[in-house]
């Protein structure tokens, strides 16, 4: 079963590249709610790293910019 809803998950590049988008802002916005001086965890892999919130931020806001940028060249096609 878990087969067919990844390969339906996959088939569709503009929905896959939407949830991300909406991911990131997710991000953005919980980050943005913690106080300045607690830090936090960004995953790298499979791998989490202790970061600041500015870095983990500024991470998510480029990863952010790269999907709509996908997002927009998948549509303008």
């Amino acid at each position: 079963m878990e087969s067919t809803s990844s390969a339906t998950a996959s088939s569709d590049p503009e929905l896959d590249l939407i949830k991300q988008i909406r991911t990131h802002e997710v991000a953005i916005a919980e980050l943005g709610s913690l106080s300045s001086s607690r830090t936090v965890f960004q995953k790298n892999g499979h791998l989490f790293f202790r970061t600041s919130i500015q870095k983990a931020t500024s991470s998510e806001e480029k990863q952010l910019d790269q999907a709509k940028a996908k997002l927009e060249k998948l549509n303008s096609q």
